[in-house]
Formats: C-alpha cells, structure tokens, sequence
C-alpha cells in the first residue's frame, strides 16, 4: 500500500511539475496553490511515515500569506533556472524582479563609507597596519575603533545585550534626536534583524486572540496581515483614498474602528506607513497630527513604520517622524504609546541581507517593557553587522569628515536617479490603455490600477485565479518581469491593481517600458470586449 501511494504520489508530482513549466497560469488557484497541491500529495503518500502533515500543522500557518514571495515568483525562479539551462528557451534572456524591495539585487551599489566601517569592524587587527590607512578613509577606520571600543572584548563575532550594544543604541538615540529635535532614549531602542522581526514582536505583545484587532491600510504591506494572522489577531482594514492619491482619510479609520467594535473587536494599535509601501504616498504634517490626535483619544497603540524615511521623491512633502508630530503636539511618554520602525534595508542604503533595523519604543510602562525586553531576550540579540550599519545609517560622515563628499555623492546619486526612474516609469503606466497610476512621491514602488476588460476577469475565474494575478503572470512569461497582483496587498474591491519596484538601474528602465508597453498592447488586443 505505502508503495502504491508513494508511486502515485510520484506521478501527481511529475505532471504538476509538468503543468509548472507551461506558460499558462491555470495551474495557480487562490484557494489550492500547485505548490499546495503538491504538498497535499506528498503528505497524503506519506501519511503513515510522517508525523505532522498539512492538515495537521498550525492553521495559523496556513492562513498566513506573504505575497512579494510568493507563487509568481516561484515560478519566475522556475524561468530563471530554465534559462539557465536552456538559453533562447523564452522570449526573454533574463528575469526582472520587481517584485520586492531589494536595491541591490537589481544593482544597485552600497554606500562605501558604510561598507569600510564594516570590513574593519569585522577585521580589526589590520586597523593598525600601514597599507590600511592608503585604502580606508580617515573617518572610517576612527569610527571603526570608536565602534569597537563600545563592543566587549571587540568581537562583533559574540552575542550582544538583547536590546542591542549600548553604545550602537546611544548614537541611534542621537540621530534620533539630531532629526528630530526632541530627545531620544538609548533604553527605548531595540535593535532587530531588520524591521520585521520588531513587527513580530508588537504582534506578539498586542494580540490575546482573534478578538484583539489592528487597524492596517489597505493596500498594506503583507508583512502585517502575515504577522497578525500568524499571532491569532484579527486585521481591521481601513482603505486608502486612490482618488485622492492614496490619501489617509480619518473619516474612513474611525468607520473601521467602531464597525470592529460593534462586532466585539478590541482594537489594540493603528498601523500608518510612510512613506506609503504599496502606494508611496507621504504623509501631510497636518494629517499626522489628525492621525496622532486620533490615537490618543482613542487610546490605539501607534505603530509607525517609517523604514522609507529616506525616499522622497518630491519638493512639497518632508519626511516627519510621528515621534516628532507628537512631541511638538506637546504629547509626552504618558500621553501616546508610539512604536516607530527603521531599517537599512530601505533608503538609500538599501542593504537589505545585512538585516538590520530597530524599533523605538515609547509611551509603555516600565512594567510591559520588561516583558517586551523579555520577548527580544528569547532571540538573544540581532546580528552585529546589522547593529553597526544601523547606527551608521543615523549618523552618517558630517561636514569635514574625509568620506563626506563621498558619500553625499553616492547618497544623492541613488536617490536622484530613484526619482528620475520613478517618473519614467510612472509616465510609462499611465500611458497604457486602462491604466491609472498616482505618483510615487515616496518609498520604493508604483501601485497603478489595471481596468482589465471583462473577457480577461472571466479567463482568470475560469483559471481560478485573481484578474490582477492572471495579468502578472502573462506579464512574466512574456517579458520576464515580476510584479506582484495587488490581491496581495489588498485593494477595494472590483479593483485590480499589481505593484511594480523602482529598483531596476536606469539603463534597464527603457528596455522595461518597452516590454511592458508591447506586452500590454497584445494583451488588451486579446481580450478586449
């Protein structure tokens, strides 16, 4: 019997492999994934070997989806690995993934000043040597030992205090304050391996049970509704106005709140994100402080994700930390809990594998920031090379350092072409039939609408796909670019929409445009009504 099953199980996964390598999308359902259904063949053949299957895991897990990671680009590393294999196999030579933000994966280059620290860091016994001094700035090779000497024993190689090196943690504080111009405190910092990990945690500290909720804007980055399903809580989606250039309308949150708690919903916290991830709107000051306001009397936790401070695209919108709008609102820690996300993997910086990041944690008592450092201390500490980059991320070379002009250069040259690549590309979009896309005023990513005509929603349902996603994946397997459905992030409904990165060099934008515009063409000749 097990032989029988294990063969059939051989069978089913050799023709879904099959059914993989085909261009068409049929195979990818929104209810049974073909990755799914060749884990449910697989437990199934396996069921009197192997002690934990599918239908006996966290549901939890189950219900948990991330979908910049997800089936299109499974199958775009599918592409990737046939073309590898077989060069000329597609209408393509290489795979575009737009998908996720990832600077340096699409090339772009790390900040050198950020890099030498780092080297040196890691090596410290040739800080002494001659020869150092002729290939590492000035600058970098002092700020290596003053690093260092606030490491015990100077070993970036051993754990660290949970919360983060203290003296890491002090000059993200006084960055902290320098942007500003309120203080921070060492002791509020935790330093995490990215922004993730301190989203995790919140999650952790927030939901009870199904009945504690979060309000989270739709279109939203799925880390959140992942997080939030995976610690048991309930999302309380409020929607961004697209008419309005995804505006945060406080009309629209408050309707959420009291919907949720007239279902019995304890709402614990307020998600905000900007600059906006899909979307890349930037919040207006006098928003922030309705926002701010709200929360307060409310009594909602505010979980600021502020990870693309750094990425502003136009003149008549700033960056303003939440922190910030409150202080200078005359709130203090006894008046709003405020919980505010960096990362290096944004910005300009864009280091995305050093993994580094760090939440500021304000307003809570002495008693739940015992058992938040106690949450951080069951995963030890965040690495080392993430700790050092992030406070080098809030406290860059100054004016009269060796590495300043430098790094000015490199820091404006990224951001600069960022929004040159942005408006291209945004001009691109909204030269396409049926396409709608508000400016990137921030972030890393264009988040247009696609009016799909009525025989292309019918050939995705019969496909058992989402209209945004049967678009994406003829996207992928006509061009090679990855996006992802906006199904993904959420969107009002009857709406479709897919989320494109900036990312892609500027010498790779004109080839992009062209594909995009030549695929979507054929594509609305197709299946226009």
């Amino acid at each position: 019997m097990r032989r029988f099953a294990a063969e059939r199980a051989r069978k089913l996964a050799g023709s879904l492999s099959r059914s993989f390598s085909n261009p068409s999308p049929i195979v990818v359902s929104d209810s049974v994934s073909s990755l799914g259904a060749l884990s449910s063949a697989t437990s199934y053949a396996a069921m009197s070997s192997y002690p934990i299957t599918r239908d006996t895991i966290n549901p939890k897990v189950l219900k948990c989806e991330y979908a910049v990671r997800g089936e299109i680009v499974i199958r775009a590393q599918h592409l990737q690995q046939e073309l590898q294999e077989k060069p000329g196999s597609h209408p393509f030579d290489e795979i575009l993934y737009c998908n996720i933000g990832n600077p340096q994966s699409l090339g772009q280059q790390p900040i050198t000043f950020f890099r030498e620290v780092l080297a040196l860091c890691d090596h410290p016994s040739i800080l002494d040597r001659d020869e150092t001094h002729a290939l590492f700035s000035a600058d970098s090779i002092g700020r290596a030992w003053q690093i260092l000497d606030q490491i015990p024993g100077r070993a970036t190689g051993a754990y660290s205090h949970s919360q983060g090196i203290k003296g890491l943690r002090e000059t993200i504080a006084a960055g902290i304050a320098a942007r500003d111009g309120f203080p921070a405190n060492a002791d509020d910092i935790f330093l995490t391996d990215g922004a993730s990990p301190a989203v995790h945690m919140m999650m952790q500290l927030l939901l009870r049970s199904e009945k504690d909720g979060i309000l989270c804007p739709i279109p939203q980055y799925p880390l959140y509704s992942a997080s939030i399903a995976l610690h048991g809580g309930t999302l309380v989606p409020y929607y961004l106005d697209e008419s309005t250039g995804w505006g945060l309308l406080l009309s629209e949150v408050k309707k959420q709140l009291e919907d949720a708690r007239s279902k019995g919903i304890s709402v614990r916290a307020l998600v905000v994100i900007n600059p906006g991830n899909p979307t890349g709107q930037v919040l207006a000051e006098d928003n922030q402080r309705e926002i701010v306001e709200f929360c307060k009397n409310e009594g909602l936790v505010l979980l600021a994700d502020e990870v693309y401070q750094e990425n502003i695209y136009v003149d008549n919108k700033k960056f303003n930390s939440f922190k910030k709008i409150s202080r200078s609102m005359g709130y203090s820690d006894k008046d709003i809990a405020l919980v505010s996300y960096q990362s290096v993997s944004k910005g300009y910086y864009g280091e995305c594998g050093k993994r580094g990041g760090y939440m500021e944690v304000t307003g809570f008592s002495p008693d739940v920031k015992e058992q938040i450092y106690k949450v951080a201390s069951v995963n030890l500490c965040s690495n080392i090379s993430g700790q050092i980059l992030a406070s080098l991320v809030m406290s860059p070379p100054k004016v009269g350092d060796e590495s300043f002009d430098s790094y000015c250069a490199e820091r404006d040259g990224i951001l600069s072409s960022l929004a040159r690549r942005a408006k291209i590309l945004e001009d691109a979009l909204n030269n396409l039939e049926g396409v709608t896309c508000n400016k990137a005023e921030g972030a890393m990513y264009l988040f247009p609408r696609i009016h799909l005509p009525k025989k292309a929603i019918e050939a995705a349902r019969a496909a058992k796909v989402a209209p945004d996603a049967f678009y994406a994946f003829r996207l992928l397997d006509a061009t090679g670019i990855v996006v992802v459905p906006g199904s993904g992030f959420g969107q009002v409904p009857g709406t479709w929409h897919f989320r494109c990165t900036i990312l892609p060099q500027e010498d790779k934008i004109p080839a992009i445009v062209s594909r995009l515009r030549d695929f979507h063409e054929a594509f609305m000749a197709e299946f226009r009504d």
